[in-house]
């Protein structure tokens, strides 16, 4: 099969499209027809640190389609239409099959094409575990997203209206338009204004981008408000897990997400897909051949949304 292989001599980035075997699923595994992948922050993160999957293969959000069950699988069957999520199996999703067991996947609604699919599983699971589990958003509470526009931004902004909230969202200027777009009431543009610097209150900021100082931030929260580091550079993250806990003695909370992908949550995910409460965005388009390149594009970190890559030829609008 065709795919995109780890290779440390390789160009770009360490990264070579080429042939290699096409997985051979387990007893409790299936084999999946890939139709799109998209790509994440944990593709490139553990590709610096050294974490290379076993076959060598990066991508962990795949859409497509069973090709075949192993004799333990019970909840699907062949020609099923599915969206995995890979990251706790290897990843292996940028070729042209992937194997991945029954509890990392769920059923694509018919109604929502494999492109969107696949740029929802990781993405949207964090931003669900920030806004539900994390921060408890309620309805009527003030939420800011700092870092309103990548990925997981923009499924936060989607997640919190949909959980009641009044949502401020934080990005760059051309970013403006797509947040409001999204769902936020009102849009920072920081480039002109810090937040940590105005009077307003939160009950919840979501730290997803930019690198604001968590004693700043913990200014701005409300007298019970919560923040949550859901990424950012390393460096960020190191500090919440560092000083998030220091942070936190009084009302005021100081929490670090280390998002973990569950059955549950990617079922539900899928089901707020088919309703409309959330859509990812996907700011460009690769062929398979060219992920190399979409992953270089990712790693600059300006991305607008999600990245997609393609793989089967499948229309934008399939279900």
């Amino acid at each position: 099969m065709n795919a995109l292989l780890y290779h440390p001599k390789g160009h770009p980035d360490k990264l070579v499209y080429g042939d290699a075997p096409a997985p051979v699923p387990a007893d409790d595994e299936v084999l999946i027809r890939v139709h799109a992948v998209s790509l994440n922050a944990a593709d490139y993160r553990s590709m610096k640190m050294g974490m290379i999957p076993k076959r060598r293969i990066f991508g962990a959000d795949i859409a497509g389609r069973i090709e075949s069950v192993g004799k333990n699988v019970s909840l699907f069957k062949p020609g099923d239409a599915v969206l995995v999520d890979l990251s706790n199996h290897g990843f292996g999703g940028l070729a042209e099959y992937a194997a991945a067991p029954e509890n990392a996947l769920a059923l694509k609604p018919e109604s929502v094409s494999f492109e969107d699919a696949a740029a929802t599983p990781l993405a949207a699971m964090t931003a669900l575990q920030a806004v539900r589990d994390q921060a408890g958003v309620q309805p009527g509470q003030r939420v800011l997203i700092a870092g309103s526009a990548g990925g997981v931004g923009t499924f936060a902004v989607q997640l919190a209206k949909y959980f009641g909230a009044d949502v401020t969202g934080v990005c760059s200027p051309g970013n403006v338009a797509q947040t409001r777009s999204l769902g936020a009431d009102h849009v920072i543009d920081y480039t002109r204004e810090d937040f940590t610097k105005s009077a307003q209150r939160y009950d919840v900021i979501l730290a997803v981008n930019g690198n604001y100082p968590l004693l700043a931030c913990k200014k701005r929260l409300t007298p019970t408000g919560t923040y949550v580091m859901v990424g950012g550079a390393l460096p960020q993250i190191f500090k919440a897990l560092l000083f998030g806990r220091l942070l936190s003695f009084g009302s005021k909370k100081i929490k670090a997400l280390s998002a973990k992908a569950n059955p549950q949550d990617l079922a539900f995910v899928a089901h707020l897909l088919e309703t409309g409460a959330i859509k990812p965005v996907i700011t460009q388009r690769y062929p398979l051949e060219q992920a190399a390149e979409a992953m270089r594009y990712l790693m600059q970190g300006h991305a607008a949304g999600k990245v997609v890559v393609q793989v089967a030829n499948t229309s934008h609008s399939e279900g």
